[in-house]
């Protein structure tokens, strides 16, 4: 979850101001960036269980020390430390304490592998001393929603009592998941406009590889990616695929009528949130709304508005990838690097549209509907989804290689999307694996994830 926006508290006088916010996004091909992020579960390394935010073995003594040791700013809500803060990078709090790096705008994948490492030894080496561990998969393997924490955040307050009212599963959402996203540039409205349709059509082929999320409560869900499941029955006005992205004319104006529909959760005013759970976008900017009258949005208002939707693929002044499980190390730079090698080289973009362009919104749904609970094995036309996900990846390496970003050894990015190489040859999602250890050698039982499969 993000914090409050930095963006200036300039009244908002119109529709198109909105709109220029958002395009002002646009940035020339040498200024493109890659920004990842990902989330992960913590654990008492003794019992397993959620650490709390208080206590000598909570969250807010593993960010004091993150600070304290590796010069992170604490960033505070009141006096509660809830974020730190490094060269352009962030670590935040998700609901239940799930940690998240917020990974700084870099020019390549081999940097971004470089922070994930950097940043998950800076945190193994204060929990050790906490006797936490921390374990990236899609959903909380082990604990039942009311075993979990809640963070000392005002608009996970807010959220919380919203959320029952929206949709059945949205507090497993906030409390019970975590993903590895990547947040890329775009070029030109047209250019957003391709990667928005093309990202969006391909994101339940990232979901299928990347499906870590087969256990609720100690037990066999029923689903290799419960993450996404839980989604689709969180908030159905702020979820989804996006079906008029599309249409005909979509781009800037369209997408910010849409975010103007999306019901309201806060304002952050004068250091706290405000409660406007429910509310209309439109009466803030006209300074009617019950809760705040005479009051009118700012943009800072508006920046804050556009990150309180959750479609699969999310425009903001950059497009984020939202569709992934969180899971190991190497997962954590297969993402990003799947998204640069489709987005971010001319020929796999327009190789990768016409791989979907011809998909109907039925087949679409079925893709997103469907690989939550099968994976690659979910049928799709003649074959399956493996098919597509091997053709994937396929335009995928092809882009990073002509991309040609090299590390020090001489190596390109292609380097990093072997984890899901691996995963189409086998034919066997993270889930399954999992799946098949649980009923061998882990004699039913969840608990060796936590060690196994830590950080």
């Amino acid at each position: 979850m993000s914090i409050p926006s930095a963006v200036k508290s300039t009244p908002i006088h119109g529709r198109q101001q909105l709109i220029d916010y958002v395009a002002a996004g646009e940035k020339p091909r040498d200024a493109w960036r890659i920004g990842t992020e990902h989330e992960k579960f913590g654990f008492r390394t003794d019992d397993l269980r959620p650490p709390t935010f208080e206590g000598d073995r909570g969250i807010r003594a593993l960010l004091e020390g993150i600070a304290s040791r590796y010069g992170w700013e604490i960033a505070r809500e009141g006096e509660t430390p809830v974020a730190l803060i490094r060269d352009k990078a962030n670590i935040t709090l998700e609901p239940a304490g799930q940690l998240e790096l917020s990974g700084a705008p870099l020019e390549n994948i081999h940097q971004t592998c470089g922070e994930v490492n950097t940043h998950l030894e800076e945190v193994r080496s204060v929990a050790d001393g906490l006797g936490l561990g921390f374990l990236g998969m899609g959903f909380q393997p082990k604990w039942a929603r009311g075993d979990m924490p809640w963070m000392p955040k005002g608009r996970y307050k807010i959220m919380r009592e919203y959320m029952p009212k929206v949709g059945s599963l949205g507090l497993d959402m906030m409390t019970r998941t975590c993903t590895v996203q990547v947040n890329l540039d775009f070029g030109s409205e047209s250019d957003m406009v391709r990667k928005f349709r093309t990202s969006l059509a391909l994101q339940p082929i990232a979901t299928a590889l990347f499906a870590d999320s087969p256990f609720t409560e100690g037990k066999p869900n029923g689903y290799l990616s419960y993450r996404s499941h839980v989604w689709t029955d969180t908030d159905a006005d702020r979820t989804g695929m996006l079906d008029f992205v599309f249409e005909d004319g979509f781009g800037y104006e369209r997408y910010v009528d849409y975010i103007l529909d999306v019901p309201m959760y806060f304002s952050y005013q004068d250091g706290r949130y405000i409660d406007l759970a429910g509310q209309d976008f439109k009466r803030f900017m006209t300074g009617t709304l019950d809760a705040l009258p005479g009051t009118r949005a700012t943009m800072k208002d508006w920046a804050d508005h556009l990150t309180t939707a959750f479609p699969e693929v999310r425009l903001k002044q950059y497009l984020e990838m939202r569709g992934a499980d969180g899971g190991p190390w190497n997962r954590l730079c297969a993402l990003p690097a799947l998204w640069v090698g489709l987005l971010y080289d001319d020929d796999a973009l327009q190789s990768a549209w016409d791989l979907v362009k011809d998909f109907t919104r039925e087949e679409r749904h079925a893709l997103r509907d469907g690989v939550p609970k099968y994976g690659l094995k979910l049928p799709f036309r003649q074959g399956t989804v493996r098919e597509l996900a091997r053709e994937t990846l396929r335009i995928a390496t092809h882009g990073l290689k002509r991309r040609h970003r090299l590390n020090r050894h001489g190596a390109d990015e292609s380097m990093f999307l072997e984890p899901l190489i691996e995963i189409v040859e086998a034919n066997q999602t993270p889930a399954e694996r999992k799946l098949e250890l649980f009923h061998g050698a882990w004699h039913g039982s969840v608990d060796p994830v936590f060690k196994e499969f830590a950080y």
